[in-house]
């Protein structure tokens, strides 16, 4: 990489968790409703461990895995609605004046969701041991799971940047966070995979991703170690990522063009 790009990533991230940091909308919500959830389900759903098969006899460990997806789920709006605001201001405009590149812009907008990203994974596994959650894979799980978590939440905001510069409205952009949470209700949320009786609802959350980036997380609080499940979460957010960053620089470099 060279010093040219490296310079432009810095200041691009730099710019970029500032204005997250500036924003509290965008931090307070993002924490605090996930825990909100995790609350009532944890309390609501917590008969589930007596059914045959349940893999813990805490399903606060359980569904601690979910605050995880859900935070992640807000930097597809976070990204997005940044991105789609410099668009609608003209300051994208301005930017493709300049020597920029576009793997610099993509990288360095994705800064502040991965800063939200690592608060966001601390905040939400010190409050569930606190609460009385179980880490079976120790304090090495922990830096695993914190990573994991991450990792989930960059590659959704590749997502939240490609809407942005596909439909340039943050209004749109915002449009799709209730989409991509019927993800997460359409997974094993609540209950493993072998659980879940119903049919149809079974067959959709077996080729869910969300349900494996769940088990994955799943994995270092309940089981300790489960390597499959870790490579297989890594690999779906892994894919994810690819993905939403080659459809953000083709949609960047049509946007470009149109300008």
């Amino acid at each position: 990489m060279s010093s040219s790009l490296r310079n432009q990533i810095g200041q691009l991230a730099h710019r970029s968790v500032l204005r997250t940091l500036r924003q509290p909308a965008q931090i307070v919500p993002a924490i605090v409703f996930p825990l909100f959830l995790l609350a009532v389900n944890a309390g609501g759903l917590k008969d589930a461990t007596n059914l045959p098969g349940f893999p813990t006899d805490s399903y606060l460990t359980f569904i601690l895995a979910v605050p995880f997806i859900q935070g992640a789920l807000f930097s597809v709006m976070n990204s997005g609605t940044d991105l789609a605001r410099d668009i609608e201001t003209g300051f994208l405009n301005r930017l493709a004046l300049t020597p920029l590149r576009g793997a610099a812009l993509l990288s360095g907008l994705l800064a502040g969701s991965l800063v939200l990203g690592i608060v966001q994974a601390v905040v939400y596994l010190s409050v569930g041991l606190i609460a009385g959650a179980e880490l079976a894979a120790g304090a090495g799980g922990a830096i695993v799971l914190v990573v994991l978590s991450v990792t989930i939440t960059v590659a959704f905001g590749t997502i939240g940047l490609f809407a942005a510069l596909r439909f340039g409205s943050g209004e749109a952009v915002q449009g799709l966070f209730p989409v991509f949470f019927v993800f997460l209700f359409l997974s094993a949320m609540a209950l493993p995979l072998d659980l879940l009786t119903t049919d149809w609802f079974h067959a959709i959350a077996s080729v869910n991703p969300v349900t494996y980036l769940l088990e994955a997380i799943r994995s270092l609080l309940i089981e300790g170690w489960e390597l499959d499940q870790l490579a297989l979460g890594f690999g779906i957010a892994a894919a994810v990522g690819v993905v939403g960053m080659t459809a953000a620089s083709s949609a960047l470099k049509t946007r470009l063009v149109r300008t």
